[in-house]
Formats: structure tokens, sequence, C-alpha cells
């Protein structure tokens, strides 16, 4: 998802250097709300896959007892496309739209288009995944927008990822594998020659296409740039109090 906010409050400049301000009192009100809902949504999700899989013992049927939140609340995250764009929040636009919409687009196009796939594995590791990042990611922008973020928060966003990042795009992979071929028997989404348009389109290859796009997001990659991202803020604010002293 998008990079994290460094705090809602407007930063100060140290000797001459000028910093990014942070969003106004109104947008700072909004994002705070907007992230408590996300971070009670996917509390929801949270509590009703432990609640399902408690009353059941197994597996099954898991998915279907968070269908509705998780489709509602992964779709909310659209909103942080739009956040990016109003400048209210400092991270790309096109970056936060290919992530946010990498996951749309799994939790519609792919498992509650290809139903087949909704009981296996796969879809289960990457709800999990998503769940426990968003809820960390959530708290965190939460937490930082009223300058007081709690290092547990701190430390399980810059931590856990390691594990929950490779957990999730695993489990999206493996979904997406699992669909190709339903989606090759169903003929699912696409459009066969010859037809008025003159138009074709395979969702078959779209999909493996899709599963290519994932090579440049490689796992480990992606960890070591959050890192380096974490430990160069670890060094601004060091020199910054410094500067301050000084």
């Amino acid at each position: 998802m998008a990079s994290p906010v460094s705090g809602g409050s407007k930063l100060a400049d140290n000797g001459g250097h000028k910093k990014r301000r942070g969003p106004g009192a109104l947008a700072t009100a909004y994002l705070v709300i907007y992230n408590v809902v996300m971070t009670a949504g996917w509390l929801v999700i949270a509590v009703g896959l432990i609640r399902s899989f408690l009353a059941k013992g197994n597996r099954e049927q898991l998915y279907y007892s968070i269908e509705r939140p998780l489709k509602c609340f992964q779709t909310g995250a659209l909103l942080e496309v739009l956040h990016c764009a109003a400048g209210i929040v400092p991270s790309s636009v096109v970056l936060t739209a290919f992530q946010v919409m990498s996951r749309v687009f799994l939790t519609w196009a792919v498992t509650h288009s290809v139903r087949e796939v909704q009981d296996s594995d796969s879809v289960l590791l990457f709800v999990v995944a998503w769940t426990v990042t968003e809820i960390i990611r959530y708290l965190f922008y939460t937490f930082s927008l009223l300058n007081h973020l709690p290092y547990v928060i701190k430390w399980a966003r810059y931590t856990l990822f390691i594990v929950l990042y490779p957990m999730g795009v695993t489990g999206e992979l493996l979904t997406i594998y699992a669909a190709l071929p339903i989606v090759k028997r169903t003929g699912l989404y696409s459009i066969r020659l010859p037809n008025d348009c003159n138009f074709s389109f395979d969702y078959y290859t779209f999909l493996i296409l899709v599963m290519a796009s994932y090579v440049p997001r490689n796992p480990i990659v992606h960890c070591l740039q959050v890192l380096c991202s974490y430990l160069l803020d670890c060094i601004c604010v060091s020199v910054n109090k410094l500067a301050f002293c000084f």
C-alpha cells in the first residue's frame, strides 16, 4: 500500500531547511476518521475469521464468513488514491493506485468471480496477511496523525511485514494460479472473435500477465526498500534532534 504517513502535524523549519508541511486541521480530522473506520473494518474481518474458525473447528467456509466486510473495506481503500491525488497524503498517486487496484482486482475479478477458489488455502493465506497488515497499517496512520505513535505499533509496522508481505504475495499468486483452469474452461470475461466490435480479449492470458507483473514486486526487494526507508527516517529524526539542540 501507500508509504507511511509521517504524522499529520505541520513540521517546523530547522537549520534553514524546509520540511514538507502536513495536512491541515480539516484534512487531518478527516484522515483520522477514515483510518479509524478502516481499522474497525479490518478488526471486524479478523474477529469474523476467528469466530468462524472456533465455531467450525476448520477452515471450511471461512471466506464466506468475512466476504462482505472484506469486499467493502478493501474497496474502500480506493479512497487512498484520491487522498494522494488531492495532496493530503504525501504518497505517489501511481504507486498507491497500483497497489490498491491489485488488491481490489484480486478481491472482485478473481476471488469473487471464480467461486471455486474461495475455499482454497491460498485465499485464507492472503486474507490473513491482508487483515493483520491493514490493522497495523491503519493504526500506524491514525496514531501518526495524532502525533502519538506507540513504539509497539511502529515496531510491528516495520517488522512484521517481513513475514506478512511474502505471505500475502504467495497467497495472491496461488489464488490466481488456481483460477486459471476454471477461467480457461469457462471463458470467463473473455471476448471472442468474430464480433461487431472486431475486438478480442483473453482473460486467461491477462491473468498470466498479472502474475508476471508480480516479478518487479519481489518480496525480498520490497522488504529491503521498506527497511531502508525506515532507517533513513530514523537518521533524519536523529539529525533534526541534534540540529535543534545546537
